[in-house]
Formats: C-alpha cells, structure tokens, sequence
C-alpha cells in the first residue's frame, strides 16, 4: 500500500517551481490557475522573490501546496497515473492537509488557493508580530516535550504544536513562555531547543480568532468526498466524510499536528511505501519514525519520470 504526503510551511524557497514550470505546461496551468484564483502573479513571486516576501504566510501557503500539486498533476497528466490507482491513502502536514485534499479531489485547485491565503491572512493577524513565537525541541519524545512546554508556560499559553517524529517535537504559543521552555528544555533531557523564524505561533489556543475566520470561510466552501480517505492532522485517522473534513480543518488550526501518529497509523493500516510531493521534509520524519517503510520524495522532472517507472 501507498500514501502520497504533501509538506507544510518551512518547504518554500524562491525558485520553487520554476524548472517544472519551464518543462511542462501541465504545471504551468496550475500556477496560472493559482495566480488567476489570487489575483496576484503569486508564480512570479516564486520564481524571482524576493525570499522576505514570499516568506510571508499568506504567499508561503498557497505556493507550497501550488508547487506540490502542480508536480503532484504531471504525474498524472505526463504519466498518464491516477492518484486513486496509487495512492491508498493521501495526508500533509498543517497547510499540506489542504493539498492533500485538493490531490484527492475534495477541493478544487482555485478554492484550495483561495482557503490557504486567506487562511494564512488570518493566522498572521490572530497575533501581532512578535507576541508569539515557536521553538523546536530535538531528541525529545511527545511527553518529554508536553513537560518542557508546561515548564515554560507559569500561566501563558505553551504547548505542543508538531509531533513530528520520535525526535522532533515542535512547542507553540506566547513569546516569554517559549523563551523560558527553550532556556530550560536541556535540563529536561532536550539535546537541543531552537527558536523557529516564525511570524506567528500556529497551532495553539493563541490562534483562536484564524480559527473563527476560517470556520466561516470553510462553511461557504464546497468540500467532496477525496478519492481516497485523507489522514487528518488532529486525529491521526483517516476521513472521507465533507463535514467532518470541514470541522477538522477549523479544528486543525488551534490543534497539534500529530504527523508522528499518523505515519504510524498509516504504516498500521498497511502503507509500506510514502511519497513526496513537492518537498523533502516529509520523508525524512517518516523515515526516522518508521524505519521499515520505504520514501521517495518527488520534486523534479527527474523525479517524476523515475516514479514513473515504479509505479
């Protein structure tokens, strides 16, 4: 069994796309059919930057998952593959959630671009620059992190915001309290705590107003059943049903990504092979959390035509 993954913010860099879009007019339609949705030349963005600019959340969303799909979409059009013959399962990680369910068909490509700037404009105004912030914690498990985090909070929000893998956990919340978790985080067996260049503290209870933005904004947005079951951030488990896919997505916004548990899910339910779409963040995290399985991450043409000839 197979599962196509799609990465989360941190994936962009200025160039993204550029060299796909160059060989293949599959993807060059999906970046103008983003640019279209946006209304802005978002793919200029991408090829030429600047970094600064297209750092920002509300362009970094839309041009990762745009990135991901339209490599994802040359694959099937180029390939001649249809993600339902396979791909068992689809997930991505955070913002990669939505790609995923573009990719499996639940929400249009104009819409999905459409959600994730919007969603991304909320996030950034739920907390003024600077009050919030994260930090990741390495070579510490889940309960070691939640007790890292508890330390640091003395009545500020901070908690877990990525399970990543077994070794990589990643805190959210105000900027004082992750500064006291990161400050204490060695003597709580952490080898090492690192601030994260983040504009926002995402997925804590501090993103509560992009939450309420982004219910209203999923409630006027047609979602179908994906062609195959997506693995929701906040439950670690598969779904196929529209309003559950909506709840979820609202929920995901305050809520942890449980990445870590949802490779182990998928691995329980059969998936022995993950592939990338777009990015080589995913992979790796997979990989050091269940070893056995088998990665590939899928970026360029290259890539592409080597999948090809494994599928």
């Amino acid at each position: 069994m197979r599962a196509f993954v799609f990465p989360g913010q941190g994936s962009q860099a200025v160039g993204m796309g550029a060299a796909l879009a160059d060989a293949s007019a599959v993807a060059r339609a999906v970046f103008e059919e983003v640019d279209e949705a946006l209304g802005q030349h978002l793919s200029r963005l991408m090829r030429e930057g600047p970094a600064e600019t297209l750092q920002l959340t509300e362009n970094a969303q839309p041009a990762i998952m745009a990135n991901a799909i339209a490599t994802l979409r040359v694959l099937e059009r180029e390939g001649g593959v249809r993600l339902a013959d396979k791909a068992d399962f689809v997930a991505g990680h955070s913002l990669g959630e939505y790609t995923a369910l573009c990719a499996a068909g639940a929400i249009d490509l104009s819409t999905t671009a459409r959600l994730l700037k919007h969603r991304g404009q909320a996030m950034q105004a739920a907390v003024p620059v600077g009050v919030g912030a994260m930090a990741a914690l390495l070579g510490v498990d889940l309960a070691k992190a939640q007790a890292i985090a508890d330390a640091g909070a003395e009545g500020e929000v901070c908690t877990v915001a990525n399970d990543n893998d077994p070794g990589q956990v990643v805190i959210s919340g105000a900027k004082a309290a992750i500064d006291r978790a990161v400050a204490s985080a060695k003597d709580h067996g952490a080898k090492r705590a690192l601030l994260l260049p983040v504009s926002a503290p995402f997925h804590c209870p501090l993103m509560q107003p992009a939450a309420d933005a982004m219910a209203t904004a999923l409630a006027d947005a047609r979602i179908n059943a994906p062609l195959v079951p997506v693995f929701a951030n906040v439950t670690a488990a598969a779904v196929s049903d529209p309003d559950t896919i909506r709840r979820l997505l609202v929920e995901q916004v305050t809520g942890m990504v449980r990445w870590r548990e949802s490779v182990l899910a998928m691995q329980a339910a059969g998936v022995e092979r993950f592939v990338e779409f777009g990015g080589k963040v995913l992979a790796p995290m997979v990989k050091r959390t269940a070893p056995e399985v088998e990665t590939t991450s899928v970026v360029t043409m290259d890539d592409i035509e080597a999948l090809i000839a494994r599928l």
